[in-house]
């Protein structure tokens, strides 16, 4: 019988809805991303009674970053089949406001989801780098320890990523 490493419980589910939400960015798959997260809390797991003192989240956003990193090397990156086609978003601006100036939920989705769309469009490199450096508000020496990168790749990176995620959402 194995025991439970103390406080690693409630490490996990203090922390797993932002992990997953981190994992999803990063694998732009909802089930990939829950299979991240599950892998990277086992791989943590035993490791916790050394980590828990550190810093246990950036150990396990560093697990996730390479997991997802080897996942993508191994994946057939194919066309995928769909049945149905996503609607077109609407071209009139505030079609969907409920009160003056305000977006509606659907267009708050909207835009969540052509911003995730956008991510996966980008080099797997740059969308790490984005990821961390913008949406997990990480500081550029903190993404480069994480993804083992000198900061000034990290961000050019960044500068490249950023870049291409403007003429994409242009596009749309």
């Amino acid at each position: 019988m194995t025991v439970e490493p103390v406080g690693f419980r409630d490490f996990v589910v203090a922390r797993s809805p932002r992990f997953l939400h981190t994992a999803y960015l990063l694998t732009g798959d909802a089930h990939l991303a829950k299979d991240l997260v599950q892998t990277s809390l086992a791989r943590t797991w035993p490791q916790w009674d050394r980590i828990r003192e550190g810093n246990p989240e950036a150990y396990v956003k560093t697990v996730m970053v390479r997991l997802a990193t080897s996942w993508w090397r191994r994946k057939w990156r194919g066309e995928v089949p769909t049945e149905v086609l996503p609607e077109p978003r609407a071209g009139v601006a505030g079609a969907g406001d409920t009160t003056a100036g305000m977006p509606s939920a659907t267009d708050q989705v909207d835009d969540h989801l052509m911003l995730a769309a956008a991510l996966r469009r980008l080099p797997p490199g740059q969308r790490r780098v984005v990821l961390l450096r913008y949406l997990e508000d990480l500081p550029v020496s903190q993404v480069a320890t994480l993804l083992g990168l000198s900061e000034g790749t990290v961000k050019s990176q960044a500068a490249r990523g950023l870049a291409t995620l403007r003429e994409v959402l242009a596009d749309e």
